[in-house]
């Protein structure tokens, strides 16, 4: 089995506008991508893409050209929210956008403090930045792409002008957005990352820092608006093919040994570090130091959730340290599904094997809440998922 993926390249930062042109160089159709775009409840825009090159690279400037007053009131979280879930967009596109705008209307919570249902979201609220983030969610639906990967992100320096004032580079709300992403120091006193693109970036990249292993089948340049001396202001889109039903991932382990804890405690660990995106909680009884028998906490995560969980693990335990590798691991394709039963809906987890075949996991929380509520067996309901 083939699976289709897109590794940014983002040497020279990234934004929405640059994301969308590197869709239309790798081969998106403009005018597929508008089809989508009309549904959306907005007026007053167009979608235009031009050939340019920057510092002798060819690339391709999208631009979401607004008519006057076009997208006035389109500012609160809960208003894009609305605008995107009742637009009747394809294959999960609605709930990415909506988690890219929740993610950056956390941003600004966080960094000008108001509440997020009320976040005002300003430049970031306009039609172009629906726009910018609908469009390359479509963008990457339309070509098939499955995983999205990226690389570290530029830092950079200097100051940007923007509603709030003059700010800092990377603006307040950027810095928000890439903690637990990998980061490097970048010369260039200019805003390279916008906060636009960063959440494009966070919402759909399975894995920021490392190229994966895969085959290259196409590159697309996405221009940015300003010309740099220092480099082309483009981002590179590579787009692959992995091979074989399992893709490979880097994943952070935390341990810790344990032989002073009541074992009460750690149900009330586990569902707190679950909650916080641990991916796996084992405790594993050990013999330690002067043969005290004890407990190995091991917690796998995304590499960008390891200090979270590490501030859990040191706060809801005995423990007085933790330690952290990284790792890669081999993992099948999977999604989830909700399927309906006799006797209520339920969700499934769909495996794809390497040689093609599917295996189903029924959800255990949702066949309990059934069987509970039921009263039958919970063989009984696994069964039916199954069957369904």
């Amino acid at each position: 089995m083939i699976k289709k993926i897109a590794y940014c390249d983002l040497f020279a930062g990234v934004s929405g506008d640059m994301i969308l042109g590197a869709l239309v160089d790798a081969g998106l159709e403009l005018k597929a991508l508008s089809r989508v775009l009309r549904r959306l409840p907005l007026k007053g825009y167009r979608l235009t893409a031009r050939r340019v090159t920057r510092s002798g690279i060819a690339g391709t400037r999208v631009n979401v050209v607004l008519s006057r007053g076009a997208g006035k009131g389109v500012r609160g979280v809960s208003d894009i929210l609305s605008i995107i879930r009742r637009a009747g967009l394809p294959g999960g596109v609605a709930e990415k956008s909506a988690r890219i705008f929740e993610l950056l209307g956390r941003a600004e919570t966080r960094v000008h403090g108001s509440l997020l249902a009320r976040s005002h979201l300003h430049e970031l609220g306009g039609a172009d930045a629906v726009v910018d983030v609908v469009g390359s969610v479509a963008g990457l639906h339309l070509l098939g792409i499955e995983e999205v990967y990226a690389s570290a992100v530029p830092w950079n320096r200097g100051t940007v002008r923007c509603a709030h004032g003059t700010l800092p580079v990377p603006a307040p709300a950027v810095a928000e957005l890439v903690k637990g992403m990998p980061v490097y120091s970048h010369p260039v006193a200019a805003e390279m990352v916008t906060p636009t693109g960063i959440a494009i970036i966070r919402g759909c990249a399975r894995e920021v820092g490392g190229v994966p292993p895969h085959t290259v089948r196409g590159v697309g340049y996405g221009a940015g608006e300003i010309e740099f001396r220092e480099f082309p202001n483009m981002l590179r889109l590579v787009i692959g093919e992995v091979e074989g039903g399992a893709g490979t991932e880097s994943v952070a382990v935390l341990e810790c040994a344990i032989d002073d804890m009541s074992p009460t405690l750690y149900n009330y660990l586990s569902e707190r570090l679950f909650a916080a995106g641990a991916l796996d909680v084992v405790v594993v009884p050990v013999l330690m130091k002067k043969n005290r028998p004890g407990q190995l906490l091991s917690v796998l995560c995304r590499p960008r959730g390891v200090r979270a969980l590490a501030e859990i693990i040191l706060s809801e335990s005995t423990t007085t340290g933790v330690r952290v590798r990284e790792e890669r691991r081999f993992v099948l394709p999977r999604e989830m599904a909700r399927v309906r039963t006799p006797y209520g809906v339920v969700r499934v987890k769909r495996i794809r094997r390497p040689d093609g075949s599917l295996s189903v996991a029924p959800e255990y929380d949702d066949c309990a809440r059934v069987a509970r509520a039921k009263r039958i067996p919970l063989q009984r309901v696994i069964a039916a998922a199954r069957r369904a």
